[in-house]
């Protein structure tokens, strides 16, 4: 009787082994990306793919933290964004603060293809080392159902506008360039509700889920040919998406959040761009499962959770 669970012992021993090697590799990477600093590369290295790095939405968030840093590491920045007076403002005090030459575009990304011609022409004969595609839109400004606000067809259009067809066109602009240099590198910022679909963030969460699995393909598509592409999937952030949120003190300061993210450039093509960001997005997924989160009892758990406060 014992040897006919034999088999089965010998199974659950495998599976065993198998769960502790995975662990043992996720917490390695971790690891290696997030508390290793002699691992990271350095500004030369980052220097070397080229002269100049171009920021959408790089007036205020995230985007603004980049260029400021990538400006600190030795580039000069193309700054891109719909505000032409914040985006004088901005390049006068990266000019200011790190000595770097600056350009401004002005584009409103809301835009369809129309927009596009002048960006290429303005980025004409730059040596582009760096292309951060991070503007993004929210389809609300609070949790919401996809019906449950006016005009639908014009947030959806703007919303894939902004957040897909951005990161698209932005990168077939620069990604010959790259190719013909053999270097280059692309930073497609994400979100961490892009790993899984979220009700009440519906058409914002399917944008970045778009943003994530693009970014990875085209990664594969062009390593050989030297051009490294990341996905940036952050919690919350420091940015005018997430002023109006109750969890003020779980937002993350947009700078640091900028320089430990670049800090994991070259280690990994998927970061959650910083260590407390890494465990909060491992917590997610532990204990709020797809299966719950899709059922009526996670929507309205999620619907208490971040509704905003009066």
């Amino acid at each position: 009787m014992e040897s006919e669970w034999d088999p089965l012992r010998a199974l659950g021993a495998v599976t065993a082994v198998c769960l502790l090697l995975w662990a043992a590799w996720g917490v390695g990477c971790t690891v290696y990306v997030y508390l290793l600093p002699q691992v990271r590369r350095g500004a030369p290295w980052l220097r070397a793919h080229g002269a100049w790095a171009v920021v959408t939405g790089a007036t205020s968030g995230i985007g603004r933290a980049y260029a400021h840093e990538l400006a600190r590491r030795g580039l000069n920045i193309v700054l891109i964004s719909r505000n032409l007076s914040k985006l004088k403002l901005e390049a006068e005090e990266i000019e200011r603060l790190h000595g770097r030459v600056t350009r401004v575009i002005q584009a409103d990304f809301t835009g369809g293809l129309e927009i596009y011609e002048a960006i290429e022409t303005g980025l004409k004969d730059l040596e582009i080392g760096v292309l951060v595609n991070n503007v993004g839109m929210l389809y609300t400004k609070k949790p919401s159902k996809l019906l449950d606000c006016e005009n639908v067809a014009k947030r959806l259009s703007d919303l894939i506008n902004c957040n897909i067809m951005s990161v698209a066109q932005m990168t077939a602009i620069v990604l010959p360039q790259m190719v013909s240099r053999s270097k280059g590198i692309i930073i497609n910022v994400s979100s961490i509700l892009g790993k899984k679909p979220n009700p009440l963030f519906s058409a914002y969460s399917a944008s970045k889920a778009f943003v994530r699995s693009f970014s990875q393909a085209v990664g594969a598509e062009y390593f050989a040919e030297g051009v490294l592409v990341q996905t940036v999937n952050p919690c919350l952030v420091e940015s005018n998406m997430t002023a109006g949120t109750k969890y003020q003190m779980a937002v993350m300061n947009s700078e640091d959040y900028a320089r430990q993210a670049l800090d994991t450039l070259g280690l990994t093509s998927q970061t959650s761009g910083c260590l407390s960001h890494a465990v909060q997005s491992f917590l997610l997924a532990v204990f709020q499962p797809n299966w719950f989160s899709l059922s009526r009892w996670g929507i309205k758990l999620s619907y208490l959770l971040l509704k905003p406060s009066n």
